[in-house]
């Protein structure tokens, strides 16, 4: 069973776009994906433009890689690194907690994530 971060089964994050390293809809880990995409967020804005500051753009479509780009109000799975640094400087976008793989509490804690959960 994966699990997500409360310990209980990990729901999907989002099937419109399909995200997931795997493209399944789920914030999985694993061991081929180098940049731990297990934290399911609600894309804003203010995320939007930290990302393509920090060189990666997640608005603009790629369809080379049938990736249709992002706009707020989407929901993505992040790289935990990304997140955290969002989150550091002040644009962290809001999580599911339920749909975040157990695995990102190896970089984020989980009072961190709680604080930023999508009420």
């Amino acid at each position: 069973m994966t699990k997500n971060v409360l310990g209980t089964l990990l729901i999907p994050c989002s099937m419109q776009p399909v995200t997931g390293f795997m493209r399944d809809g789920c914030c999985s880990h694993h061991p081929e994906d180098l940049g731990k995409h297990t934290v399911c967020a609600e894309m804003t804005d203010e995320f939007l433009a930290f990302s393509q500051a920090q060189g990666n753009d997640l608005s603009t479509p790629r369809p080379d890689y049938a990736f249709p780009g992002l706009k707020a109000g989407d929901r993505w799975c992040l790289c935990a690194r990304r997140w955290l640094e969002a989150s550091e400087a002040g644009y962290a976008p809001p999580v599911i907690l339920e749909s975040c793989h157990e695995n990102c509490l190896e970089i984020i804690s989980l009072a961190d994530l709680k604080y930023h959960a999508l009420r």
